[in-house]
């Protein structure tokens, strides 16, 4: 990346839209827009966090009429200067706008770029950064605040008082080293073992909320699961409040999966209908029922759903034995048919698994099914406002290798190891911790975070 140049892209979704926003950084910025921008105002003094109304022309021809604001730097999102022309939006004159802006000097930005050119100019960190992409991202409410809880901040922080912590710590032991002819190693080997031991305890806290993490980012993988005609197809439209799945009384009816997503108290759940479990000579079914088993094995959550008004079956007590390890939440369907079925009831109860019944039909117990997800995976407890919550898998490694660290500088002191190899693992962990605000970061590393942001961010 060249920061020298001047960088410009489509910052809005591309298709029909009320507006369009034009996005360019750097030092030509407004050099390459004073040749495509006629204000209706000829004042040509520019100022920061200002609007100007006018037409962007090419020659003689108005392609646009638009305002465009104003960032002088370093006060703005790249600390360079930039603008942002608000065109109508369209695909079209977008694009026309776009090109323009690159006959007239620019370059196109790569994904990222500007969020990248933030971060290395100094307005953000790493871990800022990452949050931007995270906040576009989110699916679900609580994840779009942990987002913006990380933007402000939040983990940056955290780590930061760790790193003053350990800098403490190694900036006393070096005193030992340098000033031999007092006797003060026993002292402050004492003291530096206490303050790894606290700085331990502070990433312990932090790998501890990486499970609420995944919860926030990636959602609650939910299977469900069944024998045919159980009502599973019946059950995803009853939470989806559609008909998405064909509900039919034959059996087999579903054979592939259907994936959909809802928000349960602003933390998303991807629902996944499975072909239902039995033996069944026909191949497609068979591939459908082998699938479904699968995903049971990798899910979050299995919604085991039984036919309150038949028999167990043998596939049934399959699924029982399916869902045995697993966090599952059983539920007895067609209540509306028949509310009790003792033989059924106590068959399910020896899973050791919450039993709610429901008519996927009537809709039913569809809220209990949903205050039961909510406390099997403490959804309440998951707050952004209190405590940072680790949802990225690479911030995650490097906390692990940081406590790795920190153990082998522990273990240095409590084997009465000199003193200086204690500095060298606690001089690790620092370089650890550096790579999650990008303090210490290779720029492979850099362009790999960035080259997944979306054009024009």
């Amino acid at each position: 990346m060249d920061s020298n140049n001047t960088i410009v892209a489509i910052s809005t979704a591309t298709g029909s839209a009320g507006i369009g926003i034009i996005r360019m950084s750097g030092k030509d910025a407004f050099k390459v827009l004073k040749r495509i921008f006629v204000p209706k105002n000829q004042d040509d003094k520019i100022k920061g966090y200002t609007m100007k109304y006018g037409n962007i022309v090419d020659k003689d021809k108005i392609i646009d009429e638009v305002l465009v604001s104003y960032f002088v730097a370093p006060k703005s999102y790249t600390k360079e200067d930039m603008c942002e022309i608000n065109s109508h939006g369209g695909m079209v004159v977008e694009k026309e706008i776009l090109e323009l802006c690159l006959k007239n000097g620019a370059e196109l930005a790569n994904p990222g770029e500007f969020t990248q050119r933030a971060f290395l100019n100094g307005r953000i960190d790493l871990t800022q950064a990452e949050a931007i992409m995270d906040l576009i991202k989110a699916k679900g409410e609580k994840e779009a605040e942990e987002s913006m809880n990380q933007l402000k901040g939040a983990l940056s922080n955290q780590i930061s008082k760790i790193e003053d912590e350990l800098l403490s710590t190694i900036t006393a032991i070096e005193v030992t080293v340098d000033y031999p002819e007092y006797d003060i190693e026993e002292v402050e080997n004492r003291d530096a073992l206490k303050e790894l031991l606290n700085a331990k305890n502070d990433l312990l806290k932090l790998k501890s909320g990486f499970n609420k993490g995944k919860i926030l980012k990636d959602g609650i993988k939910t299977v469900i699961l069944g024998r045919p005609n159980a009502g599973k197809s019946s059950l995803l439209n009853a939470i989806l409040r559609e008909d998405r799945a064909i509900v039919s009384s034959i059996e087999g009816t579903t054979r592939d999966t259907i994936e959909e997503y809802i928000n349960i108290n602003g933390i998303t759940l991807k629902m996944i209908d499975t072909a239902g479990i039995r033996q069944t000579e026909n191949e497609i079914e068979k591939i459908g029922v082998k699938k479904a088993k699968d995903l049971a094995n990798s899910a979050d959550l299995i919604i085991a759903i039984f036919d309150i008004s038949r028999d167990l079956s043998d596939e049934d007590l399959e699924i029982i034995d399916i869902i045995k390890n697993k966090n599952a939440i059983i539920v007895l369907n067609k209540s509306d048919i028949m509310q009790n079925n003792l033989d059924v009831e106590n068959v399910v109860k020896k899973a050791g698994k919450k039993v709610i019944k429901i008519s996927a039909k009537n809709g039913d117990g569809i809220d209990d099914l949903y205050k039961e997800i909510e406390e099997l995976f403490d959804l309440n407890k998951i707050s952004a406002d209190n405590n940072v919550i680790i949802t990225n898998e690479r911030h995650k490694n490097q906390i692990n290798k940081a406590i790795s660290d920190i153990d082998l500088a522990i273990d240095s002191i409590e084997k009465n190891m000199p003193i200086d190899m204690t500095s060298i693992y606690i001089r690790q962990t620092l370089i650890d911790l550096g790579e999650i605000t990008g303090k210490n970061v290779t720029d492979d590393i850099i362009n790999n975070i960035f080259k997944n942001f979306c054009l024009g961010k």
